[in-house]
C-alpha cells in the first residue's frame, strides 16, 4: 500500500514518524510520492498548545481533501489527549493514541487483511500505564540524525499537558542508543542531535545518567558532531557543561527552558528552580564556552503574570548573554493544575503584546551575537538546501551562513571565516 505521513510538532514526532515509516517499508509498503494519492495517511499531531490542536485540526482537512480515498489515521499528543474529539472531525477513519502508534504496522497489517474485530475509530491505553520505549531516530536533509534518547517527563509543571500526552519518563540502555547512534554515523549523517521531551532526566529506566550517555556518545567512530536538544537548567549540570566545553564531537550549543524571568511565575507554574539557578548555568556556559550559542524557551502571559511580575521578567531577560529567545504565548489548557488556581488572568491581548516585546529582545539579542563572531573561524556542516544559487549550512555554535552552492560540499564540513551580512541577516562566509 502506498503510504503517506504527515508529522507537526517536535523533532521526537519526526523521528518517531521516521522509524515507522522504516517499519512499513519492511514489510513492502512505500511512500506515496509528493502529489500523489495515498491508500493511507497517517497524521502524527502535537499539542503543546491549543494552537498546535488548531494546525493538526486544519491539516487534518487538508489531507482529507488531498486524498479523498484514502484511510486516514490521526496520531500522536493530540490523538492521547482528545481522542474523541478527534473522531468526530469528519473524515477521519482511525484514531490511534501513544502507545497504539508503535503497533501502527500490525494495525495497518489487520486492514489490509479486513480483521473483523477492528470496528472501533479509537484505540488508546492510559498513558501512565506505558512502560515501554520505542526508539527512533530521523535524517533530515541527509546531514542531521535526530536520535531519540528518551520519552515523557515526571514534572508536571502546571501548564503542561505533555505528561499526560507522553507519559512517563522512560529511555533505553546507553548500549542501545549508541548502536543507534553510530549506524547513523555510518550510513552518512554527520550530526547527532539528542532528543527527548526531558533528556536530562535520562538514566531512570536503567539506572543510568545523562552525563554517562554524553560521555558514551564522543567516544563513537567517525567524523561527526553532537548537539544537546532542550534540556531543564536544574538537569544541566556543571560536569555536562565542562564535559561538552573539553568534548571531540559535542557542539557549544545549548537550548534551556526558562519559561519566566519571575521566581514568583516559576513557583506558581512548578518549575524545579530559581532564576538565580538560571543564571549561574548560562554564566558558566559562557565562562568555558565564550562563543557558545545559547537558545532560551520563554512562556509569556500564565495565570499570575502581573504587570511587576512580567516587568521583573523582561529585566532578567535583558541581563542574560544569552542568543535567541523561543516564544510560546500561554494557552488554558485542560486539566492542568494551573486553571484550578485563584489567580490574575492575562487578557489576550496582553499576552500577544508581551509575545512581540520578547520576540524583538530575541531580535536584537541574536543580531548582537552575530555582530559579535564577524571574523570568527568555525567549522560548517554544508547541507543541500539550494536558494538562488546559495547552500546554507550551521557552525558549532549555531551560527547560519551561506557560499555559492557547490553539490560537492554537502553533508562535509569545513574551516570557514564568518563574515559580513546580508539582507536577511544570515552571515556568509570564506574559506581561511
Amino acid at each position: 500500500m502506498k503510504i503517506a505521513f504527515t508529522t507537526l510538532g517536535c523533532k521526537l514526532n519526526f523521528a518517531e514518524s521516521s522509524a515507522l515509516g522504516k517499519a512499513l517499508i519492511a514489510r513492502g509498503h512505500t511512500r506515496a510520492a509528493k502529489g500523489e494519492e495515498a491508500d493511507i495517511c497517517v497524521i502524527n499531531t502535537c499539542s503543546v498548545t491549543d494552537a498546535a490542536d488548531h494546525k493538526d485540526r486544519q491539516m487534518i482537512h487538508r489531507i482529507r481533501r488531498q486524498n479523498p480515498n484514502a484511510i486516514l489515521i490521526v496520531t500522536g499528543c493530540y490523538a492521547q489527549l482528545k481522542p474523541d474529539e478527534i473522531a468526530h472531525i469528519e473524515g477521519v477513519d482511525y484514531v490511534l493514541g501513544q502507545d497504539e502508534k508503535f503497533r501502527l504496522p500490525e494495525f495497518i497489517h489487520s486492514l489490509e487483511l479486513k480483521v473483523e474485530s477492528l470496528k472501533n475509530k479509537v484505540y488508546t491505553s492510559p498513558i501512565r500505564e506505558i512502560d515501554d520505549f520505542y526508539g527512533a531516530y530521523s535524517k533530515d536533509d541527509r546531514t542531521r540524525c535526530f536520535l531519540k534518547v528518551q520519552d515523557g517527563c515526571n514534572y508536571f509543571c502546571s501548564y503542561c499537558t505533555i505528561p499526560l500526552a507522553r507519559g512517563k519518563s522512560r529511555n533505553p540502555s546507553i548500549e542501545t542508543l549508541i548502536a543507534q547512534a553510530q549506524e547513523a554515523i555510518d550510513g552518512g549523517a554527520k550530526e547527532i542531535i539528542l532528543s527527548g521531551v526531558n533528556i536530562g532526566d535520562f538514566g531512570r529506566s536503567t539506572g543510568e545518567h545523562f552525563i554517562d550517555l554524553v560521555r558514551a556518545i564522543d567516544g563513537l567512530k567517525g567524523d561527526y558532531r553532537v548537539r544537546i536538544s532542550s534540556c531543564e537548567p536544574n538537569l544541566l549540570s556543571d560536569e555536562i557543561i565542562d564535559f561538552v566545553a573539553n568534548s571531540h564531537h559535542f557542539a557549544p550549543h545549548f537550548h534551556i527552558p526558562l519559561q519566566s524571568g519571575s521566581n514568583t511565575v516559576l513557583k506558581i507554574m512548578g518549575r524545579r528552580y530559581t532564576r538565580e539557578l538560571f543564571a549561574e548555568r548560562v554564566a558558566h556556559i559562557k565562562s568555558v564556552m565564550p562563543h557558545a550559542f545559547i537558545g532560551v524557551d520563554c512562556m509569556v502571559g500564565v495565570r499570575g503574570e502581573t504587570e511587576d511580575c512580567w516587568r521583573d521578567y523582561i529585566d532578567f531577560i535583558e541581563s542574560l548573554p544569552v542568543s535567541q529567545l523561543h516564544v510560546f504565548t500561554y494557552s488554558e489548557r485542560a486539566n492542568t493544575r494551573m486553571l484550578e488556581m485563584d489567580l490574575y488572568v492575562v487578557p489576550q491581548k496582553e499576552r500577544e503584546r508581551r509575545s512581540k516585546q520578547l520576540h524583538e529582545i530575541s531580535t536584537r539579542k541574536t543580531q548582537a551575537f552575530y555582530k559579535e563572531h564577524q571574523g570568527y573561524e568555525a567549522t560548517v556542516l554544508w547541507e543541500s538546501a539550494k536558494k538562488e544559487g546559495l547552500m546554507y549550512g550551521f557552525t558549532e555554535n549555531y551560527i547560519k551562513v551561506s557560499c555559492p552552492y557547490d553539490r560537492a560540499k554537502v553533508n562535509t564540513f569545513e574551516r570557514i571565516t564568518v563574515q559580513n551580512r546580508d539582507s536577511e541577516d544570515i552571515l556568509t562566509d570564506t574559506q581561511d
